[in-house]
């Protein structure tokens, strides 16, 4: 049974769940990038501030969701990776291969 949520734990986790069914809404070819940088971008945001900084944490919020109305406009139907994200996502897939 896990703990009760804060009211910024569960915002965080609201914008995170609106941002998965955005990536649902762009073309099949593309929603692996932008799977990869949702995924990207939560985990490096989230490992930058401390749990305990709410100022931080309210202004992450506020950026990512003006990030994300941007990014769910219709004409928005690719996004840019980088390489520093393809190797992130190369060391999380050996991370998960070596520790089974």
């Amino acid at each position: 049974m896990s703990a009760r949520k804060s009211g910024l734990q569960r915002e965080v986790l609201a914008l995170y769940r609106r941002a998965l069914r955005m990536v649902r809404t762009k073309p099949a070819l593309t929603q692996p990038k932008f799977l990869l940088f949702l995924r990207y971008t939560f985990h490096t945001q989230a490992s930058s501030v401390s749990p305990r900084d709410v100022a931080a944490i309210e202004h992450l919020l506020r950026r990512g969701r003006r990030q994300l109305e941007m990014y769910e406009q219709p004409s928005v139907r690719d996004c840019q990776i980088s390489q520093a994200m393809r190797d992130w996502e190369q060391s999380r897939r050996e991370l998960r291969t070596t520790s089974q």
